[in-house]
């Protein structure tokens, strides 16, 4: 039976911590934002200093906050130390280079999801080929079912605009012709994000946003948000953040190279944002001018 102290420890897990394992992509998508910070690779001694300290306290973490985490240079150092440490993955990338990392991933047991960008290659090369970029996805996805049947996978289409149609029929042609499915390709973001393709296989809509700044205008003091109550962000230098859209980390609450994450996360600062959250406040600046908290209301 376990004791009183670990089920109140376990009642404070967060769903899922992001890790920034580096802010550098390999691609420059027209609906990511850009990066105004350095260009930063966490080390992997930092990495394992970070992850000993989420360990306890998440479900999961995730690989990225912003930038392409397979191209991090010791990526398979980084998923091993996931391993030892019994941490749950879910892995969000653009797919690009999936040919020459899937090894890392295919010998592994920690990953629980990956989801794929699918949007992103068009976005940067309009000319090329999608099926040179799809098929080894593709491929990827039966080795890994087959290898693992219990890892979810998203094939997720994040590009739609608002009152403006996509066309994806080149991506849905040949999704369909690789596994043989025929799909409804009437897409209702407002009512269904996501379409079963096969056992644990998905495709997932969504339509674009405006990352959270303090140039936007200020929006309202009312509001809820998923930051410190089901989820933190890390970036690669240690800077701990609310929510996984704090992309320069303007709600910095502390740097947990230097200082205990749980010192961290009950510090002032967090108790007030979190606080907030729960009784419908928006304590901070920047949350005051996020137009993705108007999701949750």
């Amino acid at each position: 039976m376990s004791s009183p102290l670990i089920l109140c420890y376990m009642k404070r897990m967060y769903k899922r911590v992001y890790i920034e394992i580096s802010n550098i992509c390999n691609l420059q998508c027209s609906f990511c934002p850009i990066v105004d910070r350095d260009n930063k690779v966490l080390e992997v001694d930092n990495f394992q200093k970070i992850i000993k300290q989420v360990a306890p306290i998440t479900k999961e973490v995730c690989l990225h906050l912003m930038g392409e985490p397979i191209a991090h240079p010791h990526f398979s150092k980084v998923i091993d130390i996931c391993t030892n440490l019994n941490v749950p993955i879910q892995l969000t990338t653009n797919g690009v280079v999936i040919a020459q990392k899937k090894h890392i991933l295919l010998k592994d047991n920690s990953i629980r999801q990956v989801n794929f960008s699918i949007q992103s290659y068009k976005d940067n090369f309009p000319d090329r080929p999608l099926k040179d970029y799809l098929i080894p996805i593709f491929e990827f996805s039966d080795e890994l079912y087959k290898k693992r049947p219990d890892i979810y996978i998203n094939y997720r289409l994040w590009n739609l605009k608002e009152n403006e149609e996509v066309d994806n029929d080149e991506f849905f042609d040949l999704l369909e012709s690789y596994f043989n499915i025929e799909v409804n390709r009437r897409i209702q973001v407002e009512a269904i994000k996501s379409k079963k393709l096969r056992e644990k296989l998905y495709l997932h809509f969504d339509s674009r946003f405006n990352w959270p700044d303090f140039d936007l205008p200020m929006l309202g003091t009312g509001g809820r948000c998923h930051g410190l109550i089901s989820h933190i962000g890390i970036h690669a230098d240690g800077t701990v953040v609310p929510c996984c859209l704090d992309k320069e980390a303007r709600i910095s609450l502390g740097n947990c190279l230097e200082q205990d994450l749980r010192e961290i996360l009950s510090s002032e600062r967090a108790m007030k944002m979190k606080i907030g959250f729960q009784n419908n406040q928006l304590v901070e600046d920047l949350c005051q001018r996020c137009p993705y908290i108007r999701r949750f209301n």
